[in-house]
């Protein structure tokens, strides 16, 4: 990898807090761009250009992510002074349609977390672990990967809400609805696993936390014992439903941004989508003029 491609990829850690999936998929990206067409600093419009058939039997979210992380990179470049031009016009755009996540209904959660909630009446550790995971994930919207590295002291004494870091190691404030609070105290009264482990739900064997794989099989599992088709639960399912279901019920899609950790309120829109007609029927009831009579 040139240093310029280095130098790049250290800016976006410093600078924009990349989270290091993030850094890893630009090294990537950016090294088999190089592979291609040599040192990305000095490369000419033509050889960009070229980039076109090498990707040629790639998916068009693939290619829309390479062509991404390239225009960032030349726009860099060309802020540094190392490029007087910007040669990312020669990329190829292709067109991608981001499918919207799957949905639960109302009556598939109340399914689900009647079974969780039979289950932990058993007094079980794990089954009690596992209610406490899905509340989070549909009371409070979190990402996987947030939940299962959650800290022990990020469970509140006096106040209904988590610390919790989010990408780029942003942290953010969410609310812990009454139900979740009372599922992780639960947990936490039970907790038996290595006592020296600093998160909320340790693994066992180690110091470090519950994998994102074992919580994905977990849901799975509880999924298919509740008579729910377990390829339509996981635990992004309930994040989303957690969004969706709050904007069915009139949350403000800002304070939705701000629960889910999205930086860019064009993710929540895509992420939080709503039929037409309740659309239509909202402004019908609420714009100033819905009730106003209509002329003849």
């Amino acid at each position: 990898m040139s240093a310029a491609t280095q130098a790049f990829l250290a800016m976006l850690a410093a600078e924009r807090g990349a989270a290091a999936n993030t850094l890893a998929a630009y090294a990537r990206d950016l090294a088999g761009a190089e592979e291609e067409i040599g040192d990305l600093a000095a490369a000419t419009r033509a050889d960009v250009a070229r980039l076109a058939g090498a990707w040629a039997g790639l998916a068009p979210a693939s290619v829309a992510r390479k062509t991404s992380a390239l225009r960032q990179f030349f726009g860099f470049a060309v802020d540094e002074g190392w490029r007087g031009d910007d040669p990312s016009g020669a990329l190829p755009s292709p067109r991608t349609r981001r499918s919207l996540p799957k949905v639960l209904s109302h009556g598939d959660i109340a399914v689900l977390f009647d079974r969780a909630e039979m289950e932990a009446g058993s007094g079980k550790p794990d089954a009690v672990r596992l209610l406490a995971l899905i509340e989070l994930l549909y009371g409070s919207g979190l990402r996987a990967s947030e939940l299962v590295a959650l800290p022990r002291n990020a469970v509140p004494r006096d106040a209904p809400f988590l610390t919790v870091m989010g990408k780029g190691g942003q942290a953010r404030m969410v609310p812990v609805g009454d139900r979740a609070l009372a599922a992780v105290q639960a947990w936490l009264a039970l907790r038996s696993a290595d006592p020296a482990s600093r998160f909320l739900f340790p693994s066992r064997g180690r110091l470090g936390h519950l994998s994102r794989v074992s919580l994905f099989q977990q849901v799975k599992a509880l999924a298919l014992r509740a008579g729910l088709d377990p390829a339509k639960v996981s635990p992004h399912v309930l994040r989303h439903a957690f969004a969706t279901h709050l904007l069915e019920g009139g949350a403000d899609l800002r304070v939705l941004q701000t629960l889910l950790g999205h930086a860019d309120i064009a993710t929540t829109q895509i992420y939080t989508h709503v039929d037409a007609a309740r659309l239509v029927t909202l402004v019908n009831q609420r714009h100033p003029l819905a009730t106003k009579a209509t002329s003849d």
